[in-house]
């Protein structure tokens, strides 16, 4: 009589994994975007017909830049432009400098401390050059690009500039959308009108920072005074409103 034969077992299978939470963050994902608490700036109403050609030709007349080749900079601000730290024809804004010592220097633009920025520039010059250079005197930044007639782009929308520092040429500037590190920067400085300093570090970035210098920033009022739709100048000014601006940045298209 034939021995019956008996089935293997039949394995088990593993339990399921349990589903992934909802705050996990999977590996090739960035982490998420740190809290802000800045505001969109605000869009308000458009002026009439009458206020724009009003506005445009005083602005033609009282801070239109001198041309000199090879770089179109622009004319210093006289004392009879002024009055009590502001330029006549100019909206204030907020503007920040900000970069470890030994990498590039951003600017970013803001409409006031708590709103996100309507501008962030890569700048081709060292954070600790450049504020370096503004302790000796005044300087002039001049950021040039060709003019496209079939484009229709706002003059600080434009993605690439040539960058001039006080009439000599070095390198370019870029535009670009604000990443998480310059969200945390303007997020850290919201309650900072203006003033000058160290921000602190990532401990994970030490040796990073170590070899690019400290995080230093420099906050001020900027006087924005627009030429044309081709031309436009933020000028950071002095607290005290008496010895004229510090910085010109100057965007012109050619």
């Amino acid at each position: 009589m034939p021995t019956p034969k008996h089935k293997p077992p039949t394995p088990k299978r593993p339990p399921p994994p349990p589903p992934p939470s909802a705050n996990a963050v999977a590996p090739d994902q960035s982490p998420p975007r740190p809290q802000l608490s800045l505001q969109q700036p605000s869009h308000k109403k458009t002026p009439s017909k009458s206020t724009k050609l009003f506005r445009r030709v005083k602005s033609v007349f009282r801070s239109f830049p001198v041309i000199n080749p090879p770089c179109k900079m622009p004319v210093s601000i006289h004392t009879n432009r002024m009055h009590e730290g502001h330029i006549h024809g100019g909206k204030q804004m907020t503007g920040t400098l900000f970069g470890h010592r030994k990498s590039r220097v951003n600017i970013a633009i803001q409409e006031n401390p708590r709103c996100l920025p309507m501008l962030v520039l890569e700048l081709s010059i060292q954070t600790g050059k450049l504020l370096q250079d503004m302790g000796l005197g005044l300087v002039r930044i001049a950021l040039e690009c060709e003019k496209n007639p079939s484009e229709k782009i706002k003059l600080i929308d434009e993605p690439i500039w040539t960058m001039y520092c006080n009439g000599r040429k070095v390198g370019y500037a870029v535009k670009r959308e604000p990443t998480d590190d310059d969200l945390k920067v303007m997020q850290t400085l919201h309650a900072v009108s203006m003033g000058a300093g160290v921000l602190p570090g990532e401990s994970s970035a030490v040796g990073e920072a170590a070899a690019e210098g400290e995080l230093t920033y420099m906050r001020a009022h900027f006087e924005r005074v627009v030429g044309s739709k081709d031309s436009e100048t933020y000028y950071m000014m002095n607290p005290d409103g008496n010895s004229g601006p510090e910085l010109s940045v100057f965007f012109v298209r050619v």
